[in-house]
């Protein structure tokens, strides 16, 4: 199939105009690194947050350099560790006076047929992208609740969630976990004003992703796509912003593919 080059980048338009906003996983290059930017370019305050804290003081800078000290903090964050999660909600509820948006964006993936996987596999890729986006959506929830501002809460699942994929069985079903979640937290939120939904995203890269990626399995995976490229992270960002922005208003529970693959 030929290739179809990306488009060109979206100028913001301030969508999120004096909104605050937490991001988990948002160290630089992937869909949390362009979030951020995005949310910076729409006119949010950011508090971004990442288990890798160099990466994150350096990405914070570059961050800051650009739109401005008082825009943008960082917090380092393990969303394994529930003191670390509430200490993050509570700094991000500090640094801008409240919380209007949450992206949950931390995630583990790995690859290993099931026959072969050990307990730990499975629990650590679940630990990261299951029971990370509960500990920050219930976090979130509960500041949200209290304050009675309402808000909103985008959650990151994958296709892989729906479609069935060889070695992916821990990822798949974290993944489908957080689509449940996502569906269940938006019911019982409705009632204090919250949204919560969530993007599904098929094969997005970035520079580092494809550097560790051996050309013969990202050809196999470009393939699947319509246009045979993979997403710009930026490309998933925009529509996190969509979802955050008012632009979404009726939309709660809602799992948005962001996906060309054939079935």
């Amino acid at each position: 199939m030929k290739n179809v080059e990306a488009p060109a980048y979206v100028p913001g338009h301030g969508l999120l105009r004096g909104r605050t906003a937490v991001i988990t996983a948002a160290a630089g290059a992937g869909i949390g690194g362009a979030t951020a930017r995005r949310f910076l370019e729409e006119g949010a305050r950011v508090l971004i947050s990442d288990a890798h804290a160099r990466r994150l003081k350096e990405y914070e800078a570059e961050l800051a350099g650009e739109f401005g000290g008082e825009s943008v903090g960082a917090m380092p964050c393990d969303v394994t560790d529930e003191e670390q999660v509430r200490a993050l909600f509570d700094r991000g509820v500090r640094l801008h006076g409240r919380l209007d948006i949450v992206v949950n964006n931390a995630g583990l993936g790995g690859t290993s047929d099931l026959v072969d996987m050990t307990d730990a596999q499975w629990s650590k890729v679940l630990d990261v992208t299951l029971n990370g986006t509960f500990r920050c959506t219930r976090a979130a929830l509960r500041l949200m609740r209290e304050s009675g501002d309402g808000g909103v809460l985008v959650n990151n699942a994958s296709v892989v969630g729906w479609r069935a994929q060889a070695g992916q069985a821990h990822y798949a079903a974290a993944k489908a976990g957080v689509m449940a979640l996502t569906r269940c937290a938006a019911i019982e939120a409705a009632e204090y004003g919250v949204r919560v939904n969530a993007v599904s995203p098929s094969l997005a890269m970035h520079p580092h992703l494809v550097k560790v990626t051996t050309p013969e399995l990202l050809e196999e995976l470009t393939a699947r796509e319509a246009f045979g490229r993979y997403a710009e992270p930026w490309e998933v960002a925009n529509v996190i912003v969509f979802l955050a922005s008012g632009y979404s208003s009726y939309m709660t529970g809602e799992i948005v593919s962001v996906s060309n693959q054939h079935p």
